[in-house]
């Protein structure tokens, strides 16, 4: 099922929807309200203003005393008419020979009717609203028909109408511009605890916008970092204190959670250590037959992964960075790990000569950590050879390349690779001969090193690593 349109719009422009569709149908509703209580008001006027001058002759024609000149009032034209449907008494100004109605419009009229005619019967320049009634007695009857130009009225309406669509989508348009910088103004604090809520990583990851596409981690967050506090005593303010109230829970449950596994790995250290000394002195010795060289390694992997869980409690978002990285020669540094990696059968680790003497800015340590965590890796899946090398980025940063001729990972686990314990379907899932924590470790220690790391894929296939690292300088 498809959302409404309107929800991909944003909260400012929705309001303002809302608000400009309210104002425009009030303005709509009130004017055309405005309008017909006027043009009713005006008739009713007229009208009642025409009648009193009828009712008015009505009596001189009951009297037998119907002046030369009918009696009138402003712009009317007054005429008595027989049965006949001769004009037989008028007012200044009015038709003496032809009537002002039509023998089928008169009856219309004497019926209560208001009867508005062009005025072309008798020679009028406009049109005119006619109200007629009976006069005289039975033997003689007569009708007394009154009729008023409004003209001047029916243009005056239509300059209203008029004004009132060229002022009302003017006011509306006025009204938008005010209330968008109004709303801009108001939803602001919202806007900066959005741009604050994404400023805030998980577990010191932040999203790299890298070749690597969207969710590359290497943008280090600071864990102590939270939402702003607008002044206002309002309901944003409310919900940002709210939310960094949750925001400190989930930093002390996170330290309470590193501190658990930093205090639970060293405390696993010296009885792993203690055994693996046993077994191999069991193993030199010969006792337990083939039993400790089965159990050492495990031993080892089992150590490793303690040693793993340490530096990632150690090394996690809320653990501080290096004061003092230094500047760390790439090209030998490439070199020793290449030389440092144990390879295995039919897969070659070399490390290419970058062009120049490229340095990075980074705690040497870690540095070499992250090249040894993803050669290790390389190695493990590479079909016959793994490749070190180094290039100059245009911004001046240092790219590290790790390349391997393996399987590759495809552009949906490239993200996922990264995260703790990760198990792929294909064949780079995690084997016996990793704890599962390389690639969580380099991605710890790149964003510490103020860096980024991207898998992309190999120029021959395979899979290649990318760590970008800011220069000296």
């Amino acid at each position: 099922m498809r959302a409404p349109r309107t929800r991909s719009l944003s909260l400012r422009t929705r309001l303002l929807l809302i608000g400009v569709t309210g104002v425009a149908i009030a303005l709509l509703v009130g004017g055309a309200g405005f309008y017909q209580a006027l043009t009713v008001s005006t008739d009713r006027t007229l009208d009642r203003e025409a009648l009193t001058s009828a009712n008015e002759v009505a009596l001189l024609v009951d009297e037998g005393r119907l002046p030369e000149a009918l009696p009138t009032t402003g712009s009317q034209l007054v005429q008595v008419v027989d049965a006949q449907e001769r004009v037989i008494a008028a007012s200044l100004g009015a038709d003496r020979l032809v009537p002002v109605l039509t023998p089928v419009q008169l009856q219309r009229a004497l019926t209560g009717e208001a009867v508005v005619v062009d005025g072309a019967r008798i020679g009028s320049s406009g049109p005119l609203r006619v109200r007629a009634i009976p006069a005289g007695p039975a033997t003689a009857p007569v009708r007394v028909i009154v009729a008023v130009q409004v003209g001047d009225v029916l243009a005056a309406r239509s300059a209203l109408r008029t004004g009132l669509l060229v002022v009302f989508p003017a006011v509306l348009l006025v009204m938008a511009v005010v209330a968008w910088v109004v709303m801009g103004r108001t939803l602001r604090p919202v806007e900066q605890l959005r741009a604050g809520a994404e400023r805030i990583g998980a577990d010191g990851i932040g999203v790299g916008r890298t070749a690597g596409g969207p969710g590359a981690p290497g943008v280090r967050a600071d864990p102590d970092a939270r939402l702003p506090v607008p002044a206002a005593a309002d309901e944003i303010r409310a919900l940002a204190l709210t939310l960094n109230g949750m925001l400190d829970r989930l930093s002390a449950a996170r330290e309470r959670q590193r501190t658990f596994v930093a205090d639970a790995a060293h405390e696993l250290r010296s009885p792993l250590a203690s055994m693996r000394v046993q077994l191999e002195v069991a193993a030199r010795l010969g006792e337990g037959g083939d039993l400790p060289a089965e159990l050492t390694p495990e031993l080892a992997r089992l150590s490793a992964l303690v040693e793993d869980l340490l530096l990632l409690a150690r090394s996690g978002a809320d653990a501080p960075v290096p004061p003092h990285p230094e500047p760390v020669a790439v090209g030998p540094l490439l070199a020793d790990v290449a030389a440092d990696v144990p390879g295995r059968a039919g897969v070659r680790v070399e490390a290419l000569p970058p062009d120049g003497d490229p340095t990075v800015l980074a705690d040497p340590a870690e540095l070499r950590r992250v090249l040894v965590n993803l050669t290790s890796n390389a190695v493990r899946h590479a079909g016959s050879r793994v490749d070190l090398d180094a290039v100059v980025a245009p911004d001046g940063r240092v790219v590290l390349r790790v390349t391997d001729d393996g399987p590759g990972i495809g552009a949906t686990d490239r993200v996922r690779v990264f995260e703790r314990f990760a198990r792929l379907d294909d064949a780079r899932s995690r084997d016996a001969g990793g704890t599962g924590l390389g690639l969580p470790i380099v991605a710890e220690l790149v964003a510490r090193a103020g860096g980024e790391i991207v898998l992309t894929d190999g120029p021959d296939g395979g899979l290649r690593a990318l760590v970008t690292l800011p220069a000296p300088g």
